[in-house]
């Protein structure tokens, strides 16, 4: 059965009730827990209110056993999450890219990442594709740093839960070291130009 349209789905984890919508493409959001559930089908209403209340396709439940395993503190590999990055600019969807391929306990920074990239000058603008990610945990921004520190807010969808609460959660404790950017170099897509 072909779906047609957006839908999503709540459930519960160890920090709370989740919700996670997908469509045709992939998954289009994951939002964290407001401070009440009904909070949290306010905000997946205003993200997303053509969405209907369904039971979740394969590439959803996937998504949200991998969120629940690591919300509890377990491992998970969201790396077969199809997301649907459509209507997303092309500089988010890298910054995205390479956010995912972050290991649990492990931490970049927004400058990091930019270098990673190829675009050193372009912090800012990591620092606000990380603020719009609509894939919390699948893209694990709480992953990503400001340099120096942790900023709390995760991102839009990250509800009532804290960066560091999340780092906590997965075992991690500092900044990455130099290895981790080693290994996202040589893999990072190439420099756009224009």
């Amino acid at each position: 059965m072909r779906m047609s349209g957006r839908a999503y789905t709540i459930f519960d984890t160890a920090i709370g009730r989740c919700g996670i919508a997908w469509g045709p493409s992939g998954i289009v959001g994951v939002q964290l827990p407001e401070a009440r559930e009904i909070e949290t089908r306010k905000r997946l209403y205003q993200l997303y209110p053509d969405a209907r209340e369904m039971r979740p396709p394969p590439n959803a439940e996937t998504a949200i056993e991998g969120i629940v395993a690591l919300l509890r503190g377990g491992i998970s590999d969201l790396s077969d999450v199809t997301l649907d990055m459509s209507g997303i600019h092309v500089f988010n969807q890298r910054v995205y890219q390479v956010t995912r391929r972050i290991p649990r306990g492990e931490t970049l920074t927004y400058n990091e990442i930019a270098a990673s990239m190829g675009t050193p000058s372009a912090v800012r603008s990591v620092a606000q594709a990380i603020a719009r990610n609509p894939f919390v945990i699948i893209v694990p921004c709480h992953r990503v740093l400001e340099t120096g520190g942790y900023a709390d807010k995760i991102s839009l969808h990250g509800g009532t839960i804290s960066r560091r609460r999340l780092l906590s959660i997965e075992g991690s404790g500092s900044p990455s070291s130099k290895t981790l950017l080693d290994v996202l170099l040589p893999v990072a897509p190439p420099r756009l130009s224009g």
